[in-house]
């Protein structure tokens, strides 16, 4: 294994043990999954104290939905909803992720304590480069077609593996040469985002080939439409059971990171695939944050 840690702001985590949890946290009142319930900064943080209970290895701060058809939200109200939060749980003990594509956005957050820049644009807004090369912040490049107002107008791809493979390695390279360290990148291939649910099971299918330069990979499936598609249409609620499988098979397929809504079942399932992997029950090394 080439990167054999993944540098997160303040945390560091060795890539031999069990995959990390992100439990999604969003503060927004129109998130596709959860309608807002924790849109408040009370309810955010009594998520954030449930979530860290269940046992998640790294919090995802959105203040901005990017469900499809979603529209901008404007600066000074992103920073609003999500620095008081950020703010509140900077000495939670577990890494902070904030989602954003916004540099002001991520200037603010990563001085407010912000470990992760999580970015769905993969840092091409004019300036995000600048705004995350300095420090040692761990930053996730997600590739998307298009923009989440027409990401899901009928997205088209020659050979979608390949295609968001090389927008990766691009972005990868851009990172690079701006002096950003290799441990601090991971990659999304951004399941959902500009994808029909035949390319979101493809790219799943085929993981292992967008591991650029052993770069560790984020998975975010967790009630997605796609699952829905599967298991006859059913709601985003009901849609826990087919998250986990998607969560185990991404991390069979070498994904590092699972981004979620349902933290302890997640924690649970993959303890469960990791002690089967390993043919192992006991607490070791690779179990810890």
């Amino acid at each position: 294994m080439t990167n054999s840690v993944f540098q997160c702001g303040r945390f560091q985590f060795a890539r031999d043990r069990r995959p990390l949890v992100m439990g999604i946290l969003n503060v927004t009142p129109d998130s596709f999954s959860d309608g807002g319930r924790h849109a408040s900064r009370d309810a955010a943080l009594r998520h954030a104290e449930q979530m860290i209970a269940e046992g998640v290895d790294i919090i995802d701060i959105g203040g901005e939905s990017s469900r499809p058809g979603s529209a901008a939200l404007p600066l000074d109200e992103e920073l609003a909803r999500v620095m008081p939060i950020v703010e509140a749980l900077a000495s939670c003990g577990k890494p902070l992720s904030i989602d954003t594509y916004k540099p002001e956005v991520m200037r603010a957050a990563l001085a407010g304590g912000a470990d992760l820049i999580n970015d769905i644009w993969g840092f091409r807004m004019p300036g995000a480069v600048e705004a995350v090369a300095g420090g040692n912040a761990g930053l996730c490049v997600m590739h998307m077609q298009r923009d989440p107002q027409t990401m899901q107008e009928d997205p088209q791809y020659t050979d979608v593996v390949a295609e968001v493979g090389d927008f990766l390695r691009e972005r990868v390279s851009t990172l690079r040469m701006a002096g950003v360290s290799a441990a601090r990148i991971s990659l999304d291939p951004g399941f959902g985002f500009g994808k029909t649910p035949d390319h979101n099971l493809r790219l799943l299918a085929q993981l292992p080939r967008l591991a650029i330069d052993d770069l560790p990979i984020l998975a975010g499936l967790s009630r997605k439409s796609t699952l829905g598609a599967i298991i006859g249409g059913k709601p985003p609620m009901q849609r826990v059971a087919a998250s986990l499988a998607a969560a185990v098979c991404a991390a069979e397929r070498g994904a590092f990171i699972v981004r979620v809504h349902d933290v302890e079942q997640t924690v649970d399932a993959l303890k469960t695939w990791w002690a089967i992997r390993h043919e192992s029950v006991g607490r070791t090394k690779t179990d810890d944050t």
